[in-house]
């Protein structure tokens, strides 16, 4: 279980802030490619972490705290773990999270000193308002990552198993295009908080702040949004359990 979230998270990540380094960093070709293409890359990032997770042996492909802590919460045996793989699982998820923005970092090493600005260094680590408004900005990653786990429960456990993380990766798509301009949609604690990690500790050129101050909301708000869904989606669809 811990080896697939690390392998699933990092690959996420990889991927995920990967395209928003691509956008955002001067020099690069894909500067300027916009959030259509920076949504697009998020969810296949997620089908491609869930893939990869899923590929280990024992893995579960959550790769997002919110969603083991959700499903946690509605009976872990009915999703294949127990209460007591959760420190495993989150500890994989974020672990992984930060592997891939070390990843991410190393590909893109030439254009942070070509950038000179150091809110898009920041952002391509992690997420933040574009108005900020801590009680708005909770509200909005509740909300996203409620859809996220209500969604993942909707696709029901009939589902096809391959077509499932397909299915994961465009509900986040949807999740960006329509939620995510608030506050970037992080809906994924360790996808935020591991990243935001390691822009503090890596030798990032001209990098500025790491904004503590507001990190706790991309964390707090989809662990409080998947129990949300899950809790919903055990309402919604009892033949869940």
């Amino acid at each position: 279980m811990f080896l697939g979230e690390v392998v699933g998270t990092a690959t996420l990540v990889l991927f995920g802030d990967g395209v928003v380094a691509g956008v955002l960093l001067n020099r690069s070709k894909a500067q300027n490619a916009g959030w259509v293409v920076v949504t697009f890359a998020w969810g296949l990032g997620v089908y491609m972490g869930v893939l990869a997770a899923t590929a280990v042996s024992g893995g579960l492909g959550h790769i997002n705290p919110a969603v083991t802590i959700g499903l946690a919460t509605i009976g872990p045996e009915q999703f294949g773990f127990e209460w007591a793989d959760v420190p495993v699982l989150l500890a994989g998820e974020f672990i992984g999270a930060a592997i891939g923005a070390t990843l991410v970092w190393l590909a893109y090493l030439p254009h942070w000193g070509e950038t000179e600005d150091p809110g898009l260094k920041l952002a391509v680590f992690s997420t933040g308002p574009a108005i900020r408004n801590t009680g708005a900005n909770l509200i909005t990653e509740i909300i996203g990552t409620m859809i996220l786990v209500f969604g993942i429960l909707a696709l029901g456990p009939a589902s096809n198993a391959l077509s499932l993380p397909l299915a994961v990766g465009l509900l986040v798509v949807v999740i960006g295009m329509s939620l995510g301009g608030p506050t970037g949609y992080a809906i994924n604690p360790a996808r935020d908080l591991g990243p935001r990690t390691m822009h503090f500790i890596l030798p990032i050129a001209g990098k500025g702040d790491s904004d503590w101050s507001y990190s706790w909301v991309p964390v707090v708000g989809p662990v409080i949004g998947g129990i949300i869904g899950a809790l919903l989606g055990l309402w919604f669809f009892p033949a869940i359990t």
